[in-house]
């Protein structure tokens, strides 16, 4: 058995990347971290068998930052995502790692994004591109990326591209890369067309298999707040103000800098709060953790490596300021809740982009994580109010009032008021800074959190065009006006969108082994089309229909144009009731009833 990995510098990366990395506050490598690494850097292909939010993000972009050349300013490494948040998101990590770089440029390349902005970036050249299969085929086919320079291909989350019909399209773009490359794939399973993938396309692979560590956590309440509306730090000292039974809170960030910036802002509120950091010799970090056991401090503010083996019973709260790379370091954070068999609390603010690390915390912890409510200020205030007659009942009960209460006397006699609004005079100069009622407005309700991470598109309008019913009263009207009927049209699972919708025929069928989750996943990915957007889908043999909102813009309906669903160009025009070659039902007047007739048959 090998020894663990203590430390990134153990793996044969480069200083500027250890320094990129202790920035971020990463220290230990996560254990497919540890085992891909070394071979990439070697060379070798890969198959990386681990779930989302166990870091292999970090595997394969590490390795190839430390193999690119950043004086030839073109494509040397192309990573294939299935969609276009988890391509940003690569290529914002990907960022952050390549800090100590200069010079250093990533592209993303998706669906719905402006060509003119994608031409652009292209020309002016990129050492990473990291895109959605059918945008780079696009440009491939363009002649406007060139992978002649190509020393890496990675797959990522190969499986959800099969799951999202993508795989024929993969396939396309590895018969067009180089034939001396290196090749990494990560899936979170291995379905046979994968395992088929990877034995025709990869050398020799070398084959890491992690299991996720993660457990259940049974003792915790974990519930989170979609960022949404209100700056962080105002729902921040809104939720620590209502939350019940709080003591202590520990609050994760991701870098040093954060944990000070975040302390200071908290210590301007009235918070007893202060920040620890790898920067804090041990001498400071004792006495941050020593001030948070005894209660001189209330909450500290930390990142993932300088909160390891704090164990602070009283900490009855664990907030997640910025949502973890990992599911690991998610369960190692709110750990340091629920101490000494207490019941804890851990709170997650979830931006509407990271809803994939959401699913994935839940699927690692075996627990379903709740919304939170915003506190309005309603919630606030109330709490505030209670709080403060607490406190003042506490001092009814003190010895010595008679000396303020001839004061109180006095002033009333004096300003000709009654005892209550001199009462009412003092509670206001009571409020020390810290108003009983908070002004502003609340903000409005977020969208719901949607279920799967495929919906977690961001929002699409088409104009300002007023969205009303679809249909007003009686039943939904049937297309009793075509004779072509799809042995299968998608209308029960898919709700009617609101708003006039404009029927669509596109040159993929059931002959192309098409399904209506490859449609769906293709116009949302390619056009930026919300899946609640997407209306009633039928399918044919050899094409399908499908509706989508009236008013679309003209460049997402160029780029459904040139959309490919499992390898096929769709060539989404609008339908003008040519029915299907698989046949029509016409209707025979005379005969009282349908006939069968193929297309052509006059």
């Amino acid at each position: 058995m090998t020894s663990p990995v203590e430390s990134f510098a153990d793996l044969g990366l480069g200083s500027a990347l250890l320094k990129a990395l202790a920035d971020i506050g990463y220290e230990t490598p996560s254990p497919i971290q540890a085992q891909c690494i070394p071979i990439l850097l070697e060379g070798h292909d890969l198959i990386g068998m681990a779930q989302t939010g166990t870091g292999k993000t970090a595997a394969f972009a590490l390795p190839l930052l430390e193999k690119i050349d950043v004086k030839i300013s073109k494509p040397q490494a192309l990573i294939l995502t299935p969609t276009r948040e988890l391509a940003i998101q690569v290529a914002e990590a990907l960022q952050s790692y390549a800090h100590g770089l200069p010079g250093f440029h990533v592209l993303p390349i998706y669906g719905g994004q402006s060509y003119t902005i994608q031409l652009k970036q292209l020309s002016r050249g990129a050492h990473i591109i990291v895109g959605t299969p059918g945008r780079v085929m696009d440009h491939l086919e363009r002649k406007t990326l060139n992978l002649d320079n190509l020393k890496t291909l990675v797959l990522d989350e190969a499986d959800e591209m099969l799951r999202m019909g993508f795989i024929d399209d993969v396939e396309w773009i590895l018969e067009r890369t180089p034939a001396e490359h290196q090749t990494a794939l990560f899936s979170a399973t291995m379905p046979e067309q994968i395992r088929r993938v990877a034995q025709k396309y990869l050398v020799e692979p070398r084959e890491i298999k992690i299991k996720s560590a993660t457990a259940t956590v049974a003792a915790i309440r974990q519930v989170y707040w979609q960022v949404s509306g209100m700056h962080k730090l105002d729902a921040l000292t809104r939720i620590l103000e209502v939350e019940e039974d709080f003591d202590a809170a520990i609050i994760f960030v991701r870098t040093k800098t954060a944990t000070v910036e975040l302390a200071d802002k908290l210590s301007a509120r009235g918070y007893a709060a202060a920040a620890l950091n790898g920067d804090l010799n041990q001498q400071m970090r004792e006495r941050v953790i020593e001030q948070l056991k005894s209660g001189a401090l209330d909450i500290v503010i930390a990142t993932d490596v300088a909160a390891r083996g704090i164990d602070v019973p009283r900490v009855s709260h664990v907030v997640n300021y910025d949502i973890p790379y990992d599911t690991e370091a998610y369960v190692h954070r709110i750990g340091r809740t629920g101490r000494a068999g207490r019941n804890g609390n851990a709170i997650l603010f979830v931006a509407p982009r990271e809803v994939r690390m959401l699913r994935t915390i839940e699927r690692a912890t075996r627990q379903p994580i709740a919304p939170l409510t915003l506190p309005s200020r309603a919630d606030v205030t109330n709490k505030r109010v209670s709080d403060f007659k607490e406190k003042v009942t506490g001092v009814l009960n003190a010895e010595g009032l008679d000396f303020f209460a001839n004061i109180v006397a006095q002033i009333s006699e004096e300003q000709n008021v009654g005892a209550e609004e001199v009462a009412a005079a003092l509670c206001l100069m009571a409020q020390e800074g810290k108003p009983l009622q908070i002004a502003g407005e609340d903000p409005a309700p977020p969208r719901p959190m949607p279920a799967d991470s495929r919906d977690a598109r961001r929002p699409t309008s088409f104009g300002d065009r007023e969205r009303k019913p679809r249909f007003e009263g009686g039943d939904r009207p049937r297309f009793e006006d075509r004779g072509d009927k799809p042995r299968f049209e998608d209308k029960q699972r898919r709700p009617a969108p609101a708003g006039d919708m404009v029927r669509y025929r596109i040159d993929v069928g059931r002959d192309h082994g098409v399904q209506v989750k490859d449609i769906v996943g293709a116009i949302a990915n390619e056009a930026g089309i919300e899946s609640r957007f997407i209306g009633r889908i039928g399918l044919y043999d050899e094409s399908s229909t499908v509706e989508l909102p009236a008013g679309m813009p003209a460049e997402a309906s160029n780029a459904l144009k040139r959309t490919r669903v499992r390898g096929v160009p769709i060539n989404l025009r609008p339908d003008e009731g040519r029915p299907d070659a698989g046949g029509e039902r016409k209707f025979e007047g005379d005969r009282g009833g349908f006939k069968k007739k193929k297309f052509g048959d006059r």
